[in-house]
């Protein structure tokens, strides 16, 4: 399960699929130097993407 503290890029080293419903969400960052440092909390909030709603949609994307 991923959760709101996994970096950007742990999550799609650990998930590749799980980089398309970052770029839906408009979330081109992990390719970008704080995708390492940043959690995927931080970056939703400073995209303003609802971070509930991008958690359930990456949790789901992984147990698949």
């Amino acid at each position: 399960m991923i959760t709101k503290d996994w970096t950007i890029t742990d999550i799609v080293e650990k998930y590749p699929d799980t980089a398309e419903i970052l770029m839906n969400h408009g979330m081109h960052c992990f390719g970008c130097m704080a995708a390492r440092f940043e959690n995927i909390e931080q970056g939703a909030l400073a995209h303003g993407i609802n971070v509930d709603e991008l958690m359930k949609e990456l949790n789901a994307a992984v147990k698949q």
